[in-house]
């Protein structure tokens, strides 16, 4: 018999935005209902951030042993045991997983349903036993890897981020297809650990970066030993022996064959709207997600969509999503999403950080603008920690208000936190002039980097003449 459930809130999705929506209602005595058909967690703690920040991590510690001589300390090559990295991985997501856990969302009063969720018209969800009717919904499903039609694909045993870090044994050669973010995190990590890479990409590396900071990156990876093929087109797959692959590959024209032991495919990402019923709700959706508004309203005014179904690829996009969410469903509080405000980083090394413009962005939308520039290599805790590598990028209008942030270099993710703020609160390059920075921390980047603002101003002959001026007084 069907069981008929009236929450206030209904969430579809146990991801990181779903989850936030459902714990912030429950603490305001909300009634609500978690519906979750896979994991509680998502993709990010199961299959992303949190696994691939970990393989990172042994991969660097890796790296660092053969890295001593510099510092005075003998270079090591590490002895690696895979299964004991694959453990730190599992042991990482099992040390987090709690916080996401059914048990803990019960306790805060969450009615979890671990089922599938889909729409049966403009009111009414049904998943399982259940009927869900609820004065508002909010569609939090995520994406899943995007697989591109290559021919003979489908006959090859292929990895995704959803099941590379199931593997038992390291791969002798992994070749990667999709030269993005993900793609070179994985790549870069593998390679510390011992495996041959080749990343095969169809268009420009790490392409929709800032060309100046993703060249530094790619040049570091080449330099480590990850091979990199830009502009080539995967034109088809066949197995190569029991368990390898085989790639035919290269620009048009130009065929060039690439054998290795597995084959990752990080071409992007799609969202989960195919089974959700979308239509028989009045939800607009196209292949590249859940139609919103400004205010993450979709087309039926009781339905909010929030993350990678809404755009925001990031976790803490739809960390960000879930707030203002909740503030238009329980507050009834004027929202509007401001994309422009959300870090982006790339957890390479040196990682990638940004957020606001880029220097082309700015450039197209305000004409005349500043580029202010700090090297890594005129910070004193950089010169300490060897990590002079990379820069930071400071775009700001012809007044001097921030536009955007960009940062290559060791820690950058630590550091555009700073920036995210600053852009936030509508600061100013003097803003950042008046900002004190412990001395020796990287954090002093930002600060040298408005000087040179003022370093141009002083020039000008106005100042000049004022400080002419105010000399004759004594």
């Amino acid at each position: 018999m069907t069981k008929k459930l009236r929450p206030d809130i209904c969430v579809i999705g146990g991801g990181s935005g779903g989850l936030t929506v459902a714990a912030v209602a429950a603490h305001f005595g909300v009634p609500v209902v978690l519906v979750e058909k896979g994991r509680m967690g998502g993709d990010c703690l199961n299959y992303g951030c949190v696994p691939s920040k970990a393989l990172i991590a042994a991969a660097k510690q890796a790296h660092g042993l053969r890295q001593g001589s510099p510092f005075g300390i003998a270079d090591v090559e590490p002895r690696i045991d895979f299964h004991k990295v694959t453990a730190h991985i599992r042991s990482v997501i099992a040390a987090i997983a709690p916080n996401d856990s059914v048990e803990r969302f019960t306790a805060m009063g969450v009615q979890v349903i671990q089922a599938e969720a889909r729409f049966v018209d403009d009111k009414c969800v049904v998943a399982g036993e259940y009927e869900i009717q609820a004065r508002r919904y909010v569609v939090a499903v995520g994406s899943s890897p995007s697989i591109p039609p290559i021919p003979g694909i489908e006959n090859i045993p292929f990895l995704t981020n959803e099941t590379i870090f199931d593997l038992a044994e390291k791969p002798d050669h992994l070749l990667i297809l999709g030269g993005g973010p993900v793609g070179f995190e994985l790549a870069q990590a593998y390679h510390r650990l011992g495996s041959a890479v080749t990343v095969i990409e169809a268009g420009s590396a790490l392409g929709k970066d800032d060309p100046e900071l993703a060249a530094l990156v790619l040049q570091k990876l080449r330099a480590e030993g990850v091979v990199i093929h830009e502009h080539s087109v995967a034109f088809r797959l066949e197995k190569d022996g029991e368990a390898g692959v085989r790639l035919y590959t290269g620009p048009t024209g130009a065929e060039t064959i690439i054998e290795g032991s597995h084959l990752l495919v990080a071409t992007g990402r799609s969202p989960n709207v195919e089974r959700l019923g979308l239509d028989k709700a009045s939800i607009r959706f196209d292949s590249k997600g859940i139609k919103v508004d400004d205010r993450l309203r979709t087309t039926n005014r009781r339905v909010y969509a929030i993350g990678d179904v809404a755009g925001g690829q990031f976790t803490h996009a739809a960390n960000y999503h879930a707030k203002l969410a909740v503030k238009s469903i329980l507050f009834r509080l004027p929202v509007r999403r401001k994309p422009e405000l959300i870090p982006r980083v790339i957890y390479t090394d040196p990682e990638i950080a940004s957020v606001g413009l880029s220097e082309a962005q700015a450039r197209e939308a305000n004409g005349q603008i500043h580029v202010l520039r700090c090297p890594f290599s005129e910070i004193d805790r950089a010169q300490a920690d060897l990590s002079t590598e990379g820069f930071l990028k400071l775009v700001t209008c012809r007044r001097g208000r921030i536009l955007g942030v960009s940062i290559v270099g060791s820690n950058a993710g630590e550091l555009i936190g700073f920036w995210s703020l600053a852009l936030a609160k509508g600061m100013r390059v003097h803003d950042i002039i008046g900002h004190i920075a412990p001395y020796p921390t990287m954090g002093e980047i930002g600060k040298r980097a408005a000087i040179t603002y003022f370093k141009e101003k002083a020039r000008e002959p106005l100042v000049q003449g004022l400080l002419r001026f105010l000399r004759l007084f004594g």
